[in-house]
């Protein structure tokens, strides 16, 4: 029963890449997904690791708005084995700032998972999907400042910072917080459809 997807209905897009499948999330799937959020390096660049409670919250709702929206934060496994590697994928961003609504691209991936090239692999899949299939205008990605990691696989899918994009994140609420200040990086669907 665990295995079984978070939704029943037909019509939630899962993608598949040369390595990777990003579907609906599974319960089987938190667990693995509390130990990345409890890892201090995978969540270096947020203000703070999660509990389990609040990490199982989180993927109730990711799953939630996939299966209201079709897609979302898919969840990541490994074709070859089934492993559950953590989500990528495309989310509607809200909150208050110069540049929301917008739909972000994002990912968090566990350590383990990290230097394989899955990130930019499963993003790349998941804004195929966003410009091809839903006719997106534009994608967004924004991070902490110091997340070097995450901008180089900004940078390696085609999306550019925005010189005056820089912000507060409005859920870290003290800008004095390490992790407050956040870089935006933006690609439009023409520049999707010319990259190399």
């Amino acid at each position: 029963m665990d295995d079984l997807p978070l939704s029943d209905q037909p019509d939630i897009t899962e993608l598949t890449t040369a390595r990777l499948r990003l579907r609906q999330w599974r319960r089987e799937d938190y667990a693995p997904f509390a130990e990345l959020n409890a890892d201090p390096e995978v969540m270096e660049h947020f203000p703070s690791t999660l509990t389990r409670e609040r990490s199982d919250a989180l993927a109730t709702r990711i799953a939630g708005a996939i299966n209201d929206n079709g897609f979302g934060l898919w969840a990541v496994e490994l074709t070859e084995t089934g492993e559950f590697l953590g989500f990528t994928g495309l989310s509607t961003a809200t909150f208050d700032a110069h540049f929301t609504p917008a739909v972000e691209i994002g990912w968090r991936l566990a350590r383990k998972a990290w230097g394989h090239g899955y990130a930019t692999e499963a993003a790349t899949a998941a804004l195929d999907h966003a410009f091809g299939f839903l006719r997106l205008a534009e994608v967004v990605s924004f991070t902490a400042v110091g997340n070097v990691r995450s901008q180089a696989v900004m940078t390696r899918l085609g999306l550019t910072k925005d010189p005056h994009g820089d912000f507060h994140h409005p859920s870290v609420g003290d800008h004095t917080n390490r992790v407050s200040l956040h870089v935006l990086y933006r690609i439009s669907a023409s520049q999707w459809a010319q990259r190399d």
